[in-house]
């Protein structure tokens, strides 16, 4: 009996010290000195983990952890109060540093105050924001100061992060250049896109996806080094001109039966592959390179005032994608008669005509080149240029009534800045030489002439009812034979 109460008792202080029984049952009960070694390992069990304790209280809350180490200290043994009178551990075992010894969690830094020039900013914007903050700081502060340092060190600081965001060190870099394409590492997630190379869905989430900013060409990460498209857009920098011919088919013998852009096995009967013909080039593709997407066509649109979108390449709608803003189309010799049964183009025309007109008040107006008027057209900058060339975006426009009523708005704006606000632009006008009467006209004005000679103005009835001469073609022309007849001073002499 008394050999298994020592037993149960040893058992209970095994429960209480959370080690582990090691005492050996000998013959049929336990040892009697495998307890006292269950109580040694309790003990030196009990001073690790207070030396473990110790070495990781919270730096943040020094002293409440120093006011529990003291209470510890005086509560246990006096050999287990200080670190001076810890025994030794064996060999192997960790060592744990004391409370006083805190970890180094960078504390020494203030980072919670907001230093000079937003030292925190993390985004492109709010970094160059903070560059040009500190900069001033610099300026205000004097010369070879502390204060002067230390704002210098932190621009540099902020640079190298600026730097570090705009092209960062990763495997996969921002930008890659390949086949004159300008690939840029997209960084939306939620979009759906499809790749162009390998006509699956690029899920953003999980893969890595980059867009061409020339030609928005799109495609995986890992299809880049398998691209072998060129950039469409250097084509429309070197060959900015359309195809006029409509759907100038040639038959799939003249491609060798294969696709026109990847040379791809193709036939009509779909083996191996279906051919589909874009109505813009008029070739035939593969379905890789033709996705059936629709388009404007420009040579229908010329010859036919037709609008209807046609199936064509991904390549073609690129191309006519990047060219849909470009005044490459002389329309008076392609299709001249085109005029006379498209009524929005000739009145389009006719505003084209009166903002060139208008042109000169500005370059010689102060207060209009300070207002920037001419800037209205800034879209389309070939209007303040000359009336003959469009491009397929006008056209569009044209067809839909927006570029009528825009210009429409452009030209009363200008014309009453002309024949109303300016004082300066008002005394350009001009008197009817022919009547001397009425008010002061404009060569713009829709009731009035202007001689092709010596771009004088005149009213229209009078001007074609008189059959003589312009008048100040006339003065002119007195002026100049004076000016041969009469001898100067030197031949009297």
């Amino acid at each position: 009996m008394d050999a298994l109460n020592t037993t149960w008792g040893l058992r209970r202080q095994q429960r209480a010290a959370g080690g582990y029984n090691v005492a050996r049952r000998t013959g049929g009960g336990y040892n009697v000195a495998g307890a006292a070694a269950v109580r040694g390992d309790a003990m030196e069990y009990d001073e690790k983990l207070a030396r473990f304790r110790q070495a990781h209280l919270n730096p943040f809350n020094k002293q409440r952890g120093a006011r529990q180490h003291e209470q510890r200290a005086g509560e246990e043994a006096p050999d287990v109060a200080s670190e001076a009178t810890l025994p030794e551990l064996a060999p192997g075992e960790p060592e744990f540093h004391c409370a006083e010894r805190v970890m180094d969690l960078g504390l020494s830094e203030d980072h919670f105050s907001r230093p000079v020039g937003l030292f925190l900013a993390s985004d492109i914007q709010q970094l160059q924001q903070a560059i040009e903050e500190c900069k001033q700081v610099i300026l205000e502060l004097p010369e070879q100061s502390e204060r002067q340092k230390d704002a210098v060190v932190r621009l540099i600081h902020l640079r190298l992060k600026l730097q570090e965001l705009k092209d960062p060190n990763e495997d996969e870099p921002n930008i890659r250049v390949l086949l004159e394409h300008r690939f840029y590492k997209e960084k939306s997630k939620s979009v759906k896109q499809t790749c162009d190379r390998c006509n699956t869905i690029i899920w953003g989430l999980i893969q890595t996806w980059y867009t061409c900013t020339g030609c928005y060409y799109r495609c995986h990460s890992k299809c880049l080094n398998l691209v072998s498209k060129p950039c469409v857009r250097s084509k429309v920098s070197h060959q900015a001109e359309y195809e006029l011919s409509i759907c100038p088919e040639a038959g799939l013998d003249s491609q060798d039966y294969r696709c026109a852009e990847c040379r791809a096995p193709i036939s009509l009967r779909g083996v191996p592959s279906e051919a589909r013909q874009c109505d813009y080039t008029g070739q035939y593709y593969c379905s890789h390179c033709h996705w059936n997407d629709l388009a404007v066509i420009p040579a229908r649109v010329v010859h036919n005032w037709d609008f209807e979108p046609r199936k064509v390449s991904r390549c073609s709608l690129r191309y006519l994608a990047l060219m849909v803003s470009r005044p490459v189309l002389r329309l008076r010799e392609i299709n001249p008669l085109l005029f006379n049964y498209v009524e929005e183009l000739v009145e389009i025309r006719k505003l084209r005509q009166d903002i060139l007109l208008m042109k000169p008040y500005f370059i010689t107006c102060k207060e209009a080149m300070e207002a920037r008027l001419l800037l209205q057209l800034q879209d389309r900058q070939h209007f303040v240029e000359n009336d003959e060339m469009y491009s397929v975006q006008d056209l569009l426009d044209a067809h839909t009534g927006r570029l009528g009523s825009s210009l429409t708005e452009t030209h009363t704006l200008f014309a009453k800045h002309i024949k109303l606000d300016c004082e300066r632009c008002q005394a350009k006008g001009f008197v009817c030489e022919l009547c001397r009467e009425g008010d002061v006209l404009f060569p713009f004005d829709s009731h009035t002439s202007v001689c092709s000679d010596c771009s004088a103005v005149f009213h229209r009835d009078c001007y074609y009812d008189n059959s003589t001469t312009c008048p100040k073609c006339a003065r002119l022309m007195l002026r100049k034979q004076s000016l041969f007849q009469e001898p100067g001073p030197g031949v009297d002499a």
